[in-house]
């Protein structure tokens, strides 16, 4: 196998929203930056197809107090954990700054207002401040893209970053893998960022046949995390798990964007938050019980339909605009291949995939707890404008440090790169065994029956214990037949990785809070308010921690 060299001041992992925009602030910063993307930059990430939310604080629309902002934004069930410490300090950082990226945005030529002025709608309660900004994000990529052209960014595709490179005191680099030729890439770096996006692929999909949980996030398998856990970071709360609503077997979810009411079908409300379409606030019921949809189905009351019937022209005209800007292009050309009109024909709903929340534990300067490693974006802190926000601050601290750091020893680690390319070598050469697809399905139904909605103690003993067998086979038996199915292989084993912790944390914490229902300890614990579980690596050894948020 050839071994290619790159040297560079700062590597970005992944040129998704994060990344991108983490490239663009490093370079402005003066260093020199190197953007790797196992796909390709156009077409990668959860933004690759638009967006049309960017959670923001913008003064002018929501006055000047940010605290008060900041209590709004704590009443949504996603953001109930950041009660103190550095999940708060690391939510000012973002508020603050948001506005700021909002306008370069803007500039950049991404529109941000809508007729001339700051629309927010979507994810709050009746009656709550809103909290996100309506933008036209359909080609948000190709402007990032262009835009770190223009800065001398250096955009190497079709490479995955599998591995980190550290010494003892701090982070040196990444290995990677030509996605098309028989070549590993080692960087040589004196910052890296991670920005490699969600965790997809970890549990069943709900549509028979799908290996990720939605259609199109094949590559989303939470690398960085795995990277960033093997190489000492703090990874906080893998245990705790989320899910979204969405039409039913379609491949892109969200309730936000459709102008409707979530109906049983006898027409009743789901929930108390809306009885009529609202434009404005949309929903909300699914994004207080991630799960209700499917309780709901199960018990046989179900189907449940997004009822947009009974909109104005006006209200009609506005959801699609923001469904072409999300992404939903595939969804709106069904529609009207099949004669489906939104304001005739409710449509059916469903509760969408389980997703590990857990995250790369960052402070306010996007800083890990290993010297020069960085996480922006779905790694760190959800969402587009957390991605943007906080990939700008990466950018700038990473190129700051860059700066200052003396030069590496970079032949220390060269047994290191050697092992890797061995492994490499080892799954490419074998006739014989799993091919990524087995396995990958094997772990998912491993992770649905013994961590998925339900657990307990017992439960999660057995399936630790079967992962960790499952583990020692597929080292010794996994297969590729090309580069693509490599690819597929290295993500596999950093689902595996992030899996066995989802088993730790989930048996470290002893209560049930959200989405992590422990049967042996049905109630929420007080004492927990405001605390997470985080693991970490340290000389080796796994370490796992109950601290403040």
């Amino acid at each position: 196998m050839e071994e290619k060299r790159i040297q560079t001041d700062v590597l970005c992992v992944g040129a998704g929203i994060a990344g991108l925009m983490a490239g663009i602030r490093a370079a402005e910063r003066g260093a020199k930056v190197v953007i790797a993307e196992k796909g390709h930059a156009l077409h990668s990430g959860r933004g690759r197809g638009g967006n049309d939310h960017f959670w923001c604080y913008i003064p002018e629309v929501h006055g000047q107090d940010v605290n008060l902002f900041m209590k709004e934004s704590l009443k949504t069930p996603k953001l109930k954990t950041m009660q103190s410490g550095t999940a708060l300090t690391v939510l000012r950082a973002f508020l603050e700054k948001s506005f700021d990226i909002v306008k370069l945005w803007d500039q950049w030529g991404i529109p941000m207002k809508y007729q001339g002025k700051w629309e927010f709608a979507g994810h709050s309660f009746p009656g709550d401040v809103l909290t996100h900004l309506k933008y036209e994000g359909r080609d948000q990529k190709k402007v990032l893209i262009q835009k770190a052209v223009e800065q001398g960014v250096d955009i190497v595709n079709r490479v995955m970053v599998f591995d980190l490179l550290r010494d003892k005191d701090r982070m040196i680099g990444a290995i990677g893998i030509d996605t098309r030729e028989d070549v590993l890439v080692v960087f040589e770096a004196k910052a890296v960022i991670l920005g490699t996006g969600c965790l997809d692929r970890l549990y069943p999909a709900p549509i028979p046949g799908w290996m990720p949980s939605i259609p199109g996030n094949l590559t989303l398998t939470g690398d960085g995390r795995a990277m960033a856990y093997r190489a000492g970071a703090e990874i906080v709360s893998p245990e705790m798990l989320k899910r979204h609503v969405g039409p039913r077997y379609f491949s892109r979810f969200g309730q936000a964007t459709w102008v409707g009411v979530l109906r049983d079908p006898y027409d009743k409300p789901i929930g108390p938050y809306v009885t009529k379409p609202n434009r404005l606030y949309g929903d909300m019921t699914p994004e207080v019980k991630g799960v209700f949809l499917e309780e709901i189905m199960e018990t046989g009351r179900g189907p449940i339909y997004m009822d947009c019937r009974g909109i104005s022209q006006e209200d009609y005209e506005y959801m699609m605009h923001w469904m072409w800007h999300e992404g939903n292009a595939p969804l709106l050309d069904y529609m009207k291949e099949e004669d489906i009109d939104f304001r005739k024909h409710p449509i059916e709903f469903q509760a969408y995939h389980i997703i590990p929340e857990g995250k790369i534990g960052i402070n306010e300067r996007a800083e890990t707890c290993v010297p020069g490693l960085y996480a922006a974006g779905d790694e760190s802190m959800g969402g587009i404008g957390c991605a943007a926000t906080y990939g700008w601050i990466a950018g700038q601290n990473a190129a700051d440090y860059a700066r200052e750091a003396p030069p590496a020893d970079h032949e220390g680690i060269q047994p290191e790169i050697d092992n890797k390319r061995e492994m490499i070598h080892g799954i490419g050469r074998r006739k014989e065994g799993a091919d990524w697809k087995e396995v990958n399905i094997a772990l998912q139904q491993l992770m649905q029956d013994y961590a998925g909605m339900v657990r307990s103690e017992t439960m999660l003993t057995a399936g630790l214990s079967y992962l960790r067998r499952m583990r020692k086979t597929v080292d010794q038996s996994l297969i590729a037949r090309n580069r693509w199915e490599l690819t597929r292989c290295l993500e596999t084993l950093n689902l595996m990785d992030l899996g066995e912790l989802v088993f730790i944390s989930a048996d470290k914490r002893k209560e049930s809070r959200a989405l992590h229902h422990r049967t042996d300890y049905p109630l929420t614990d007080p004492v927990m308010d405001g605390k997470e579980i985080v693991i970490r690596k340290e000389n080796g050894e796994l370490v796992v921690e109950v601290k403040p948020s």
